[in-house]
């Protein structure tokens, strides 16, 4: 059996401006990469959330949301993640409510615990206030109470939001928030797009901790995929190197906007610098046909999990849907 077949598909925008481009380029793009994906038939599409970058158009996360989901029929559309430090629960439950009562049984609510930012813009965001370690789990079971039914006594009611029970998802880069999800019963999200060195050791952790609750009653695996596939394996190299100088950029600190591709841009790095791109890409799929669909094998053997959120990089757009024609055709999804 096709170990892809029970794999769903989905997939995770950061809103990349382009090098020339403009953000309502960028915003028109994602809409347009959105439709495709729905046409492909992914699961869901998810929006980033990230703050005081040049190359990335995705802060005002719930507004993307609604956008996307108003410019498609049915693919579920979500947050990947909501920051939730960044936010108070109630303005999150109140916004994310609103979009359920919009488009009912579609949307997702993914959190995460980091601030998506640099230190300085951090502070803007939450002004006077100190995150510590037990805000996050308070914060999500704040959340949990506000989506759910009403109370008796219950004095404080997200209007919108009460009673629609979003679906949260906890994503993670550690072990913290695997934890977490398995003691809450909630799906979980590896970010292996970008940190893939802890993947399995959370995955096993989530899956061995995991209680059954109300909303899910065993494990739920979803992991990022970085993905450039093309007709050829030259091909897709060729266009991993915008993605590859995108990683540079994010690691030497000199972030812009996505970058044209460039020949053999891998060979003329130096070496620690190789090995820090390939280190951040370590779950990347990078390849022609045959090659995207071993990869995407691999990785479903070794964790198992029950979606791929694919993150696909690419200068030019039309390049980018036939990356996922071609990852929607080897994991033999319908068109």
């Amino acid at each position: 059996m096709n170990a892809l077949q029970n794999t769903a598909l989905s997939m995770l925008d950061l809103v990349n401006l382009r090098a020339g481009g403009t953000v309502a380029q960028a915003l028109a793009n994602s809409l347009r990469t959105a439709q495709h994906a729905e046409a492909l038939g992914f699961t869901r599409y998810w929006l980033a959330e990230h703050h005081n970058m040049a190359s990335i158009a995705s802060s005002a996360t719930a507004v993307l949301v609604g956008y996307i989901a108003g410019g498609t029929q049915h693919i579920r559309v979500g947050s990947g993640g909501i920051m939730l430090p960044n936010h108070a629960p109630l303005v999150v439950a109140e916004a994310f409510g609103t979009l359920a009562e919009l488009y009912p049984n579609r949307i997702d609510l993914g959190l995460g615990r980091a601030p998506g930012t640099d230190r300085v813009t951090m502070q803007a965001l939450r002004r006077d206030r100190v995150e510590s370690e037990q805000d996050f789990p308070r914060d999500v079971a704040e959340l949990q109470y506000l989506l759910g039914p009403v109370q008796p006594g219950q004095r404080i009611i997200a209007m919108p939001g009460a009673g629609t029970e979003v679906p949260i998802w906890l994503l993670g880069s550690s072990l913290f928030s695997a934890q977490l999800a398995a003691e809450r019963g909630l799906p979980y999200a590896f970010a292996s797009h970008f940190a893939p060195r802890m993947m399995q050791a959370a995955i096993d952790l989530y899956r061995r901790l995991f209680r059954p609750s109300r909303s899910l009653s065993k494990p739920f695996v979803m992991i990022g995929v970085p993905l450039i596939a093309a007709s050829s394996d030259d091909e897709a190299e060729f266009l991993a190197s915008s993605t590859y100088q995108r990683v540079l950029g994010i690691l030497t600190g000199e972030r812009k906007p996505l970058q044209p591709p460039v020949k053999d841009f891998m060979q003329h790095l130096h070496p620690q610098e190789r090995a820090a791109i390939a280190d951040f890409l370590g779950a990347a799929v990078i390849g022609g046909p045959d090659k995207v669909r071993a990869g995407l094998t691999t990785l479903a053997q070794q964790t198992q999990a029950d979606e791929f959120m694919l993150v696909c990089d690419i200068f030019d757009p039309a390049l980018r849907l036939l990356s996922l024609d071609i990852a929607a055709g080897v994991c033999a999804r319908p068109g």
